[in-house]
């Protein structure tokens, strides 16, 4: 009688472990594994090499730029691209504009 009262013994308190157990094992691993990979990984390499150090920098792709005779009215469109070549992060006080000046 004694080893019947105790097999149902066992497999009651087999079925009162909770279903979730595994799921939650499996959480902390998947949480460990991110928590590695974002421990390890490597900063970003910069975009542009660094040319000042200690400062921001830009550089302009083009210094000069000529569109020639333009009528007045017509629609013109230029693009350039302007990089920060310091090893500090550039920040404007004030917003950036551009000044165009007839006959440059």
């Amino acid at each position: 009688m004694s080893q019947t009262k105790s097999k149902r013994y066992l497999s009651k308190n087999r079925r009162k472990q909770s279903p979730w157990l595994p799921l939650v094992l499996a959480g902390a691993g998947m949480l460990l594994f991110l928590l590695a990979v974002f421990a390890f990984r490597q900063p970003p390499a910069p975009k542009a090499v660094i040319e000042v150090n200690g400062s921001p920098s830009l550089k302009v792709d083009k210094e000069k730029v000529d569109l020639g005779d333009v009528k007045l009215g017509q629609t013109v469109q230029v693009s350039f691209q302007v990089t920060n070549v310091g090893d500090k992060p550039l920040v404007f006080s004030k917003e950036p504009y551009i000044e165009v000046k007839e006959g440059c």
